[in-house]
């Protein structure tokens, strides 16, 4: 039998198993205690061991976590505290199904269940969708700034497109932020530790006046020591500079009138991360033209710590040569971030509210960051970067005698500009050019006399640009019915439209690009289109076959789709849910921004659809001190969107966005909880997990055709696993001790379809702790805590520069300890 066949068969019978036994097992427990009362067997004070119950908003109303039939993680602002969770990053060691990965512009990659996006560009949406009390932060370098003062976050996995502003295909994380008290209330949270790290943190929250009420809160971190150390010179990268803010009101103009309205916001300026190089891509692997010394570089290097690495020296890459402008600028970004919300909400009766959600967002981001992976001028970029995002939904929501339903209509528009100037100067495929432009300086493409020390010095910077603009709009519709005392139905429907218009090119700087593309691309062109007309200083060089020029590469998006749900749960028992659901979520088309050579590398990738199926179980058990959650899914993936390659006869194989006809995944997901005592409660989760490409034949990196399918998704470890253990107990005199301990392991995955063994990311464990004394009724806490204390070496993204083959490491052991003081 197969080995995805033998999975299938033993995840559906572990599934049904554990679906067949939880009922029995709770109603032995029920019959049990009954027995017991009946006895007038004394009863334990079991009610300080029961779980503590979350309230959740993932179907847009409040429930408990485990009353909504769908696989939620859901976890406390308190323990997001206690766990020191300040970066969305930090929930991979609570959620191991959710996995973050950093591309080498730096815009992070999100996976869930398998589900991702490897796209680099600051312009593309993302499969797993998030959201700030509501509102849609569709572009995941939003999300780049501290995470604080949170109520709770949901993690929502599967198909998300019927109660939510965006469509989404992997899931979406929700965060949601304290709201403002009537009560007076605050604390300041002072940090220490090492890499010279100062963070301060704190909010205030109170009433106003008659009906209206504010909360204030923001974090601040610095740490004046980079973490990551040059090879080659001693030169430091990984300081942190950010900060966020956020300003709330809650206002009760009438009895039946409720405002919600915020401002929040970031700015970073931290150093960017550098690369390890670890190897050579198919066509640079023996090319002489590697610059000299980079090959013993990468032998004579091989990282093995994660403070390992390097990057070109402002020496190099901050002079001009001839027209190729240097960047001086430093290693680090310079972004901000701005939201506004306003939420109104009028109660027309007792039983139907009208909602009104209105946003708008500003990013703006400005970085320089080299991914050269050795102290040479392989790839350093310089982004610009700035996207608006403006949103309104309206809906109704109502209750009826058997469950609850929502209608509404949602509406968005962004803006956005995506750049960023290269410098590669001592790449590989540029020192190509410039030898096969110098055998053409005698021929007839050269009808401007380039000479020599011209060809030798161009090709050295250039700059991609791309201007997009989506208009997305949808109606939906969500409604739930009792069909009996323990059976409840669910059914959604979404109808989406979103448009997409692109103009966008890569283009010569400073004069650079002409001698290599006014001869050598015309010459190489000139067989297969004729003659094609050059370019002027500051001009694009992508080349468009349709036009047979040099020019801007423009494209359009019109699409629709419906996305859906049906779900039913039933009620097998007190504290026993089980649910089984189809849905259906799509996610929106992409046009990327690349380096692109010819006007394929920007052309836009079609929307995705993904079909879950999914089967779990919510149960209670040991007088609700376990509780365990449980799923069985199957995804059934279409046009996944893809960062692949394609065949280039300049440079063997180029980069662009394609869809993928089909795919599937499906595995086991699930968390227990356990209050072992009073103390002491364990949280573990589990995913496996497995992935497959079907039918898909595309091109490798050295630039011919392979076979893909079978191949895992990227980012898609088969198995992945989190333990918690979270420890609070009086210790006398009114002091109270608390800890914590957590860990996470991943199993080996891949950054590539290929296999390629440079493009595996080795399986890796994490462990942080935390430890601290308290007075609570004073109001004074002290904790010390580390992050990674085995100093684990791992990394969590591998790419290519077009030369050279990089990780980007995670960061080592960070420790330090903390003063709280709460008013």
């Amino acid at each position: 039998m197969p080995g995805p066949t033998r999975l299938t068969l033993s995840l559906s019978v572990s599934a049904l198993a554990l679906l067949l036994a939880v009922p029995a097992m709770a109603q032995t427990e029920r019959a049990q205690t009954e027995r017991a009362q009946t006895q007038g067997a004394p009863q334990k004070p079991e009610e300080s061991l029961t779980i503590d119950t979350l309230v959740v908003t993932a179907q847009r109303r409040e429930e408990t976590a485990n009353s909504v039939g769908m696989p939620i993680q859901a976890f406390s602002g308190e323990a997001l505290q206690q766990l020191r969770v300040t970066d969305p990053k930090d929930l991979t060691s609570v959620a191991p199904s959710f996995t973050v990965s950093q591309s080498y512009q730096g815009v992070p990659t999100y996976t869930l269940r398998g589900i991702g996006f490897n796209t680099i560009n600051l312009s593309a949406t993302s499969t797993v969708g998030t959201y700030w009390d509501e509102v849609a932060y569709a572009y995941p370098f939003m999300n780049t700034g501290p995470v604080f003062d949170l109520e709770r976050v949901e993690v929502l996995k599967g198909p998300q497109g019927t109660l939510y502003g965006r469509n989404t295909t992997a899931g979406l994380i929700d965060f949601v932020t304290n709201k403002p008290t009537e009560a007076f209330e605050g604390s300041l949270t002072a940090e220490t530790g090492n890499y010279k790290t100062y963070n301060l943190e704190g909010f205030v929250s109170g009433g106003l006046g008659d009906r209206v009420q504010g909360r204030a809160a923001f974090r601040m971190e610095n740490s004046d020591k980079g973490w990551q150390v040059s090879n080659s010179r001693g030169e430091r990268l990984g300081k942190v500079d950010r900060d966020g803010w956020r300003l709330s009101l809650a206002m009760q103009p009438t009895d039946t009138v409720e405002v919600d309205v915020s401002y929040s916001g970031w700015r970073n300026k931290s150093d960017t991360v550098a690369a390890q190089g670890v190897g050579f891509t198919p066509a640079t692997a023996a090319s002489p033209f590697n610059a000299p010394g980079l090959v013993n570089y990468i032998a004579t290097h091989a990282p093995t710590k994660a403070r390992q690495a390097d990057w070109a020296p402002l020496s190099t890459r901050g002079v001009d040569i001839g027209g190729g402008q240097g960047i001086s600028d430093p290693l680090r970004e310079n972004d901000q971030f701005h939201a506004g919300k306003l939420k109104v909400a009028w109660n027309l009766s007792d039983d139907v509210t009208l909602v009104s959600l209105s946003s708008f967002n500003r990013l703006s981001r400005k970085a320089v960051f080299d991914w050269s992976g050795a102290p040479y001028e392989v790839l350093i970029q310089k982004a610009h970067g700035d996207i608006k995002s403006a949103a309104e939904e309206l809906h109704l929501e109502g209750r009826t005698d058997k469950g609850s339903w929502l209608v509404g209509a949602y509406v968005a528009r962004d803006k956005i500009y995506d750049s960023n100037r290269t410098l590669l100067g001592q790449n590989a495929n540029v020192g190509t050019i410039r030898y096969v432009g110098s055998t053409l300086l005698a021929s007839p493409f050269n009808s401007f006399g380039y000479t020599p020390l011209q060809m030798s010095q161009a090709f050295r910077t250039y700059e991609d640009v791309g201007n997009i603009e989506t208009k997305t709009w949808s109606l939906f519709a969500n409604a739930d019915h009792a069909l009996t005392d323990s059976l409840k139905l669910t059914l959604g429907v979404r109808y989406s439209q979103d448009r997409q218009d692109y103009v966008g090119c890569s283009r010569d700087v400073g004069g650079s690009m002409l001698p290599n593309v006014n001869v050598v691309n015309r010459a190489l062109f000139f067989a297969t289109y004729g003659l094609v007309a050059p370019i002027a200083q500051g001009g694009c060089n992508t080349f468009d076959p349709a036009t047979k020029s040099f020019g801007f590469v423009k494209s359009k998006l019109d699409e629709d789709n419906i996305a859906w749900r049906a779900a039913l749960d039933w009620q097998a028992a007190q504290d026993v849910l089980i649910f089984g659901s189809i849905s259906r979520g799509a996610k929106a088309g992409a046009t990327p921004i690349n380096a692109a050579n010819i006007s394929t590398q920007n052309a836009p990738a079609t929307q995705e659809m993904l079909t879950a199926y999914e089967v779990g179980v919510k149960a209670g058990l040991f007088q609700r001190r376990v509780q365990a959650n449980v799923s069985a899914f199957y995804y059934d993936y279409t046009d996944k969107q893809l960062s692949v390659y394609f065949a280039d006869p300049i440079y063997t194989a180029l980069s662009r966005l394609a869809n993928v006809p089909n795919g599937e995944a499906y595995g086991v997901d699930g968390d227990i909880t356990w209050r072992a005592s009073r103390s002491l409660t364990f949280i573990a989760s589990a995913t496996l997990l497995h992935t497959e490409v079907k039918g898909y034949t595309g091109i490798n990196a050295a630039g011919q055709p392979q076979d893909f399918d079978g191949r895992p998704f990227l980012y898609s470890p088969k198995f992945q696993g989190g333990l918690t253990a979270l420890f609070k107990q009086p210790i006398g005199d009114g002091l109270e001790l608390n800890a914590a301990l957590n860990g996470r392991w991943q199993d080996k995955s891949y950054a590539d379809l290929e296999g390629n063994p440079l493009f595996v990311i080795d399986g890796y464990g994490l462990v942080n702790a935390s430890i601290g004394i308290g007075a609570p009724a004073k109001g004074w806490e002290l904790s010390i805590w580390g992050r990674n204390i085995t100093d684990a070496y791992y990394w969590s993204a591998v790419s290519s520069n077009a030369n050279v083959v990089v990780r980007f490491p995670g960061k080592p052991t960070t420790y330090g300890a903390s003063l709280t003081w709460t008013f």
